[in-house]
């Protein structure tokens, strides 16, 4: 007998929310929360430009932008233009660490780190979330995440467990990357654009809903 239309969409909607059950448990089970307040967002912008020029915090919502001509943070550093937030605080050198946040991409992004956990001796970090074309991957295209994400605010979820040397990311509590770290004595979590190769002019992210969660 052919199942009616409406039980099926029941039946769909179940599954849906038994899958977002199942990725929540996996992002929050054991964790708890560490409190931010406006403080612990440490902003990096290119040195001669004013918070504003580069930065806007409104309805909960951070917006970050620089251009690819862009000076650095400092004047004494050799690295790409950024506009950043660097998560003060919270550094950690040890036990399990979880960034979370919504992201929104503008069309036109491209060459550009959209979030990242510094620290590691093998390279600068333990990973980056890179954006290219349209296409949310770790570091350069190794692994894609998420693609067609312009314009639209999707979760993200990175789970580093220092001892276990792992990183496990997931996009809309969908498990999307696990892979090593990369050693180092200690970590912090930076969020906002950040200068690869073949960057944009002008790159931008938003985000909101910030959260640190630990176990340790």
């Amino acid at each position: 007998m052919a199942k009616s239309p409406h039980l099926v969409l029941v039946l769909c909607l179940c599954f849906s929310q038994l899958i977002s059950l199942e990725a929540n448990d996996q992002t929050s089970s054991g964790f708890t929360q560490v409190s931010l307040s406006q403080s612990n967002f440490e902003l990096q912008r290119p040195y001669d430009k004013s918070p504003r020029e580069r930065y806007s915090f409104n309805n909960g919502v951070h917006r970050l932008w620089v251009y690819s001509t862009d000076k650095p943070h400092t004047p004494t550093s050799h690295t790409e233009p950024r506009t950043e937030i660097r998560i003060r605080g919270h550094d950690y050198s040890s036990g399990v660490w979880q960034f979370e946040g919504e992201a929104y991409i503008p069309r036109g992004t491209s060459g550009a780190t959209v979030m990242q956990i510094f620290g590691g001796s093998s390279r600068a970090t333990t990973i980056m979330l890179h954006v290219y074309d349209g296409e949310l991957a770790v570091y350069k295209r190794s692994e894609r995440l998420l693609s067609n994400m312009y314009n639209r605010w999707f979760k993200v979820n990175v789970i580093h467990d220092v001892g276990a040397s792992n990183v496990k990311v997931y996009i809309d509590g969908v498990f999307r990357y696990e892979g090593s770290g990369a050693g180092g004595r200690y970590h912090y979590f930076k969020f906002g654009v950040y200068a690869q190769d073949a960057s944009s002019h002008r790159m931008e992210s938003r985000w909101r809903g910030i959260r640190v969660l630990t176990k340790n």
